[in-house]
This record gives C-alpha cells, structure tokens and sequence, in this order.
C-alpha cells in the first residue's frame, strides 16, 4: 500500500500578517507537512558559542512556516489541528539570552549549551539524559488586525504558545478572526519544562504533520486543547481538555481559563454554572505554560477526561 501524498510548506515567514500570499489552500480533513527552522534561523550550528548568542538578529528569530489557507475558515469559527508525529533531527541548543527570561537580571551574560538527541532521549549532559517530548512552541492563525505583529507573545489566536503537551496525538483549538484562517508554526522543541523559565528550551529543527478541521461558530475566545493520557493512573487514561487565559496579569489569565472552562462544562456536559465551578475546583489543574514572552502570559486549565463515565 503507497502512502498517501502529503503536501509539503516549506516557506517561511516573520511575523503575523493577514496580508502575506498562502503557500497552500488546503481543505479540512487535509494532513500537511511542515519543515520547521529552529528559534534561531539557523544563526546557531553546532559549532556555535555564547558569542554567537550575543550577535544575534532578532529580525531573524522565531521563523513559522506558512501561511496555509483554509477553504471554508471564516471569522467566528475555530480551527482544529491535530498533531500527528515528528522527525526529529540529532541536536538541539538551549540559551541564556541577555535581557530575557524569568531571571534575566540574575543572569545578565549570554550562555549556550548544546545537546545531542533521538527520538527516545535528549543527552542534556553525560549524566543528564531527558526523555524527548516533541512539540512546536509557535503555532497559531492571522489576527484580524492589520500586521505584521511580533511572533513573540501568545495571543488569543495562538502564536509563541509553547504548550509543550501539544506533541504526538494532542489536538489544538485556535479561534479563527481572517477568512482561512492563515496557519503558520514553527519554533520546535525536542523537550521543554512548563514555563521554559530560561526563555529557550532544547530549541531544534523538525518536520511535523498536522491534519485540520473546523468548528463552525464556535466562537472561543482564546486557544483550547486536548491531550492523550498517559496511561499510568485510571484518571489519566483518556486524557485531559484544556482552556487558556492570557495576558499580562496572571490572576486575570487564571479567572479567564477558569471562565473558559466552566463554559466547555456546561456545553459539553450540560453543568450548570455553579457545578461546573465546583468541579473545577476539586478537579482542574490550572499550569502556567509561558510566562517569559511579554506582554502576555498563558494560563492553562486541565480538565482530567477520565473523571467522566
């Protein structure tokens, strides 16, 4: 049996702008395959120092591929991207860059570490091996406000999200505000800590396929996922849903998950407002997910699936 054809984005852009031309006019149900950049742009190898951190060109950072086209996406809907898998390449860099990060004043000089790793395993350092968790930090559709706009906040439609549960199997909710959405991604990790407090995780090079559809008038108001369990607690098995907030308050972003979640409760499981709160808050795990790319940071809700019957 031949495998099917799947269209391939190579192109790549800085910036969201609902004016750039698509690279691709794709159809739900469609699966693509995305040939991803690390965050530098290929200004770090694996010959490069912490000098070559220091001379970097941000015009040049954080590239997404894309934009791709999607028939039928119109403002009010929600696009649906499914994560299908991986190709990872064999290294990765993680940086201290100077003037970013959660403890930027503390660590003031630019900084680069390089590691080695396969699908399985990240070799950080001879004794510190981490298991490779694939996900892509940037992600996200055209505002409705005329571009270009940074790449490096999240935003309502998505953008720097770096959710790293957004990796094989994960499904990923972006409010739609342009006709076909216009989707990009990029910033692929080979693994990640929630918060990437540092402001880089194990930055790297992939290929990722993704497989899309659409929510009509849905109407979410900020970026929703699912997640696969993992299997090791009955809880667990049949995975998580998630809302997000953001912004630059992180109790407001939390109020807003938690808003968020109360009305995926009532839609989905017909809770009424004062339940769903309750449930929440004996269930729902709220985790920050970003909290390095100003002005906004991201607040995720989980909601554990398999408390349901």
């Amino acid at each position: 049996m031949t495998r099917p054809h799947i269209h391939t984005i190579h192109h790549h852009h800085f910036g969201w702008d609902n004016s750039l031309t698509p690279q691709y006019r794709a159809q739900p149900g469609d699966t693509l395959d995305f040939i991803i950049q690390d965050a530098s742009g290929g200004q770090l190898t694996e010959h490069s120092s912490a000098a070559d951190v220091a001379a970097f060109d941000f015009s040049r950072t954080n590239p997404v591929s894309g934009p791709v086209f999607i028939e039928g996406a119109e403002p009010g809907d929600v696009l649906s991207v499914e994560v299908l898998d991986f190709q990872e390449s064999a290294w990765g860099w993680t940086g201290i860059i100077p003037g970013f990060g959660l403890l930027s004043s503390d660590f003031p000089d630019p900084w680069l570490h390089l590691s080695r790793y396969d699908r399985d395993s990240v070799r950080f350092t001879p004794e510190i091996t981490l298991p490779t968790r694939p996900f892509t930090g940037t992600i996200g559709v055209a505002l409705a406000e005329p571009g270009p706009h940074s790449v490096v906040p999240p935003r309502r439609v998505g953008g720097n999200l770096d959710i790293r549960d957004l990796t094989r199997g994960a499904r990923l909710y972006l409010p739609v505000e342009v006709p076909g959405a216009l989707f990009s991604v990029g910033d692929t990790h080979a693994c990640q800590g929630d918060g990437e407090v540092c402001g880089t995780a194990v930055e790297t090079a992939m290929s990722v396929q993704l497989r899309f559809g659409l929510l009509k008038g849905a109407n979410f108001s900020a970026p929703r996922f699912e997640v696969p369990g993992s299997g090791m607690a009955p809880v667990d098995a049949k995975g998580y849903y998630a809302t997000t907030g953001l912004g630059p308050d992180l109790y407001a972003a939390s109020q807003d998950a938690i808003r968020a979640m109360i009305d995926h409760l009532g839609r989905e499981y017909r809770l009424d407002p004062q339940l769903a709160y309750a449930l929440c808050s004996v269930s729902v795990d709220l985790k920050i997910s970003e909290i390095v790319d100003a002005p906004n940071w991201l607040v995720s809700a989980y909601l554990p699936k398999g408390i349901f019957r």
